[in-house]
């Protein structure tokens, strides 16, 4: 027997690596697999598209990902070319020969990854054999009304079908890595073992199909993981075939792995096997040369949500935009797995204390989640269209009071400003002023709702009473269609949107990772999340004081919803107390965090998860160290040293607090001191040891 090739990690200037001793690249190809490869649908196709360059920086020419051929995406996101390595080639010609379109390109991402994408089409003329070969390996039946399976059972025997027609070229190396992202992938690994194809794989699962369908349905779901009947709730929803193609996927994986530990712990009793790695998701983190840049971008991108804000409000602009905040949430319109009831419940709550207080902070509430609409609301645009108008209008006033001023310098007068502006200028201006009355209040949505009386937001907007009234302290925008910078009427692309926002919301109820905040995090924009959400879990695990870097994360799962609505309440609140100084504080410390999420760091989890299929399908070749896996608590980011402005642990006795507290606060905040020390935290390497354990059930839990 060969001698086994070592598989350990070290620390290199004070980051963590792995190192494989005598493990040339060359001697391995990698292939990920996934329904969302060119194809966005959800949040795999983010995961994938950010990994991909620190994926392809280590294995180069060796990285391939596998997915569907879709013409439309094609045409703009792959360049076609011919596969570098002859194997490959020989495999897709193969199929090619007996009547299958196969495509290879790079994807135009950063990283610039070879493709090999599979035209489901042109082979559906044998999804009837294929059903009956999956069937006698794995006794699960695919019904014929169900599009998405029968495309999941196609492509995953051709997934199968080109790495036997690989895998039977190869001798003793290279060895492949097949990694299977989500169920309709599934097939192809569970062909793939059933074949005793010579290929270590990989299963990840972003989120179990069961959880989500019943957290959806408002079920009890944390606080009774062990009690459903899997079978029992899968058949009634009528999913039971994919949660069967989801189940025996996990279980025929040489390695399991999930995203989240709150993931983890649900896919213990969902699929009931325990994953063998928490492969957290992170972003392609870019850092400006200006250390404060991203606070510049702020200021500009929140000067273009005033201009909207102006128009929208046109005849009801009775509030100060410099003392108004913005907050927003967005996402898939889930109303209560994504928490927007929880939100509309605090944000009532909220209007009411800033009303008793007598704030003259006013915020206003973004609700960026895609409904059916037919079109604009006239009178958002209405809205639009007179801010522009009276932008015109001052314009030409200004343009005629400059040349009389600059003519009467000319002649050494100071002008006699009574008569400065004629009879004409003054009736424009009262024309102008005329025409922003407003007999209605400003609308809540931005679009004509197709079913308006069943739109959930809506008939909470309605129940609570948040009308956008003058009284209101908190007003709200439903925008039920993703941002775009060609819009007329809010030009801006979804990324500066959030960096012109102060806060984003998601208290969610079911997000086995949460992007949205993980987006906001690395813009250095401030975030509530939740114990519910991988995000917030993984927030809880490496820093100290999550609030005092702007992570502010409710408690979901220990809380009942009134206690969970009342906490979020009282984070809002807290954050309308702050002085702009602290939250610009605050905004750098949460921008520092954005380290934590760059795949240069959550990368290594991937790494040992293929380290140790390799150690568990070829062990005569590969040996695992004792001391892996990695842990995702290596370090803690600690409670900064200044007090942190941050409503959790500095609230103020009145909301109408002193300057001298202010300046006693700024006294003692050092930016580059603790920035610097963040740094240090962030480079020091992490404890290895075994994965942790999912938290049992506790007494006390709570359906939110």
């Amino acid at each position: 027997m060969p001698l086994a090739r070592s598989l350990s990690m070290t620390s290199l200037n004070g980051l963590p690596q792995w190192e494989d001793e005598d493990l040339p690249v060359e001697d391995l190809l990698l292939f990920e697999i996934s329904w969302e490869v060119t194809n966005k649908v959800g949040g795999i196709y983010t995961v994938i598209q950010t990994k991909a360059k620190t994926t392809a920086d280590e294995w180069g020419e060796n990285y391939f990902l596998i997915g569907p051929y879709f013409e439309q995406n094609v045409k703009t996101q792959v360049e076609f070319c011919e596969p570098p390595n002859p194997a490959i080639k020989k495999a897709m010609d193969t199929m090619k020969s007996q009547g299958c379109q196969v495509f290879f390109g790079r994807w135009l991402i950063e990283g610039s990854p070879y493709v090999l994408l599979f035209d489901i089409g042109s082979a559906a003329w044998n999804l009837d054999k294929w059903k009956g070969e999956f069937w006698e390996v794995s006794n699960i039946g695919i019904p014929f009304h169900d599009q998405e399976a029968n495309d999941a059972v196609i492509f995953g025997s051709l997934t199968a079908w080109f790495l036997k027609e690989l895998s039977c070229q190869f001798d003793d190396k290279p060895n492949i890595i097949a990694h299977f992202h989500e169920w309709q992938a599934g097939v192809g690994l569970i062909l793939s073992r059933s074949q005793k194809l010579p290929v270590a794989t990989i299963f990840t699962t972003h989120a179990t199909l069961l959880g989500r369908y019943l957290c959806a349905a408002s079920i009890d779901f944390y606080n009774n993981l062990d009690q459903f009947d899997i079978d029992k709730e899968a058949g009634e929803r009528q999913i039971y075939h994919r949660y069967c193609m989801e189940r025996a996927s996990v279980h025929c994986a040489h390695v399991f792995t999930t995203v989240s530990q709150i993931t983890a712990t649900e896919a213990e009793h969902m699929l009931k096997r325990t994953p063998d790695v928490v492969t957290p998701n992170g972003l392609n983190i870019k850092k400006f040369s200006a250390m404060h840049e991203f606070q510049n971008l702020h200021s500009m991108y929140k000067a273009r949500i005033q201009e909207f804000i102006r128009g929208h409000f046109y005849g009801h602009l009775d509030f100060n935009l410099e003392k108004t905040l913005f907050f927003f949430i967005a996402g898939r319109y889930e109303f209560s797995n994504k928490g927007a009831d929880m939100f509309l419940e605090a944000l009532s709550r909220l209007n009411f204390l800033l009303r008793v207080h007598k704030t003259d902070v006013t915020v206003i509430v973004f609700f960026i989640m895609p409904a059916k609409t037919n079109n604009f609301n006239v009178e958002t645009l209405k809205g639009q269209a007179v801010r522009k108008q009276l932008w015109d209008t001052a314009q030409s006033v200004k343009e005629k009071f400059g040349k009389k001023l600059y003519n009467a310098l000319l002649r050494g007068e100071i002008p006699d400003l009574n008569k400065i502006l004629d009879r004409d200028d003054i009736t424009i201006m009262k024309r102008a002023i005329f025409s922003t009355q407003r007999h209605c209040l400003p609308p809540v949505t931005t679009h004509n709702m197709i079913d308006d009386s069943n739109d959930p937001i809506l008939n909470t907007i309605r129940r609570i009473g948040l009308f956008n009234n003058r009284t209101d302290r908190v007003k709200v925008i439903l925008h039920p269609e993703f941002l775009s910078s060609t819009s007329p009427l809010l030009p801006l692309d979804y990324e500066e949107f959030v960096r012109g926002c102060h806060l984003g919301v998601f208290p969610s109820y079911y997000e086995p990772w949460g992007y949205t905040p993980a987006e906001c995090t690395v813009m250095g924009i401030p975030s509530v999340t939740t114990n519910l959400s991988g995000f917030g879990c993984f927030m809880q695990e490496h820093v100290s004081d999550p609030a005092a870097y702007g992570i502010y994360i409710v408690d979901r799962r220990f809380r009942s919803p009134d206690e969970s609505c009342n906490q979020l309440t009282q984070f809002l609140y807290g954050f309308c107390q702050q002085s702009r100084r602290q939250r610009i504080i605050q905004r750098n410390r949460t921008e520092r965090l954005s380290d934590l999420l760059d795949w240069r760091y959550l990368g290594r989890y991937y790494i040992h998860a293929r380290h140790l299929a390799l150690s568990r399908t070829f062990p005569d070749k590969f040996e695992m160290e004792p001391s892996a896996p990695p842990k995702t608590e290596g370090f803690r980011y600690p409670r900064p040293s200044s007090v942190p402005p941050s409503p959790s642990v500095s609230q103020h006795s009145s909301p109408h607090h002193s300057e001298a507290e202010d300046e006693d606060e700024d006294e003692r905040y050092d930016e580059d001191e603790e920035a610097e020390r963040d740094r240090q935290n962030i480079k020091s390497p992490f404890t290895l040891g075994a994965l942790p354990q999912g938290k049992k059930k506790q007494h006390g839990e709570y359906r939110n």
